[in-house]
């Protein structure tokens, strides 16, 4: 909360974001976290009572694998697993999880879908807390893409370490922008909203792109590890926490360095409210003393475990790391087009050929599973051989999951 005075400077705020972001926590381990649309039967134009969705669920608790289970603003329903040594582990324990939600929730006719962006159904908020409450009030005085993004998204995140070697946090993070785009274009899942073709065959990350930039734009790169602070520094303030149950939405903008400087009638920032500021940037590879790939679109079973796989193997591996800087060499910037086009885009076409062909080669070394590389085997021939991503037979099917 807020302090009547100035507390903190520009100078410790900065290190402290530095060293809470990328200061490495502990071993250098793997996690995932899966986001599911919920639809009832066969029906994916209609809502499903949230409170029917949690009912369900609660009968696949305890999870085989403890995957905690949480829900989006939308009732998206998310499983984050616990972070472990492998790629392997991490997507079969994810894998568990998800088929016991399936099961209980397939009691209640109700189905996971694994799609970047909600097909049939118009956006709706139904998990009522302060936070989204003021996040979606912040969003709704720049138009409608905020609350699409709030309720009617759905990501595969890849979440990776530091590594403790010197330069390798640095050399992680210039690595998981660089591939940004073509990862983008390569796993594309979302070219349907609310009965609609958008265009885009990643409308996910395009809704992503319509929203306030000094949040969800991708870091610029030119300075290494410490763009991140001045990132986070010059982004605008969402909301300020008043207190535990009324957090209140800023209609001006204020940057966090504005706020440290000039303060605000509610009060000046402290270490607190930094942290908690942190918590509502969305770009799409964040640090957290390790890192999130957070540009991915929802997928279904097995190809989630493709996209993990193939992250794993880009990042960890140094065969493999050194094939994806090569084949990447001058996508860096097409985030949109990746967007757009997915692999139809020529350059983006030919760098996901070259950097998943280096991935599966790479993956029984990092320590994924039997069944995630023969599934990456499977991708590989199915999409990324032919320029083609998911997104092309959602076209195909129309609204239907």
């Amino acid at each position: 909360m807020p302090g009547p005075v100035r507390s903190l400077t520009l100078g410790e705020a900065r290190d402290h974001v530095l060293k809470r972001c990328f200061a490495p926590c502990g071993p250098d381990l793997i996690g995932l976290e899966t986001e599911w649309l919920v639809v009832g039967g066969d029906d994916a134009t209609s809502h499903v009572p949230f409170a029917r969705v949690q009912q369900a669920t609660a009968k696949a608790q305890p999870l085989p694998a403890e995957s905690a289970i949480t829900y989006e603003p939308g009732g998206q329903l998310e499983l984050s697993g616990l972070p472990v040594a492998t790629v392997g582990a991490a997507c079969e324990a994810m894998h568990a999880d998800m088929v016991a939600v399936e099961r209980a929730l397939a009691a209640d006719r109700l189905t996971l879908v694994g799609e970047g962006m909600d097909p049939g159904r118009r956006p709706q908020r139904v998990v009522h807390t302060p936070r989204y409450a003021a996040m979606e009030a912040y969003f709704d005085a720049d138009g409608p893409d905020g609350k699409r993004m709030m309720s009617s998204t759905a990501a595969l995140q890849v979440n990776v370490g530091l590594g403790e070697g010197d330069g390798t946090a640095e050399e992680r993070w210039l690595l998981a922008h660089t591939l940004g785009p073509t990862l983008v274009a390569t796993f594309a899942n979302s070219p349907m909203n609310a009965g609609r073709a958008t265009g885009w065959k990643s409308g996910r990350l395009a809704t992503w792109w319509q929203i306030d930039p000094t949040r969800t734009a991708p870091v610029a790169l030119g300075g290494g590890v410490a763009a991140w602070a001045s990132y986070a520094l010059d982004a605008r303030v969402m909301f300020i926490r008043e207190s535990t149950d009324r957090y209140i939405p800023l209609d001006q903008p204020l940057t966090f360095t504005r706020w440290v400087l000039d303060g605000h009638p509610l009060g000046y920032p402290t270490i607190d409210d930094l942290d908690y500021h942190l918590t509502t940037l969305f770009p799409p590879v964040r640090p957290r003393g390790w890192l999130e790939f957070r540009y991915l679109d929802a997928l279904p079973d097995p190809w989630w475990r493709v996209a993990a796989t193939v992250v794993a193997a880009l990042l960890l591996d140094d065969s493999a790391k050194a094939a994806a800087f090569r084949a990447t060499e001058g996508t860096e910037d097409l985030w949109l087009a990746a967007a757009r086009w997915g692999l139809e885009h020529p350059a983006l076409a030919s760098a996901a050929v070259e950097s998943v062909e280096a991935a599966l080669e790479a993956a029984s070394r990092v320590g994924a599973d039997d069944d995630s590389i023969a599934a990456v085997a499977s991708y590989l021939d199915r999409y990324v051989a032919r320029g083609r991503c998911p997104a092309d037979d959602r076209l195909l099917q129309g609204v239907s999951p």
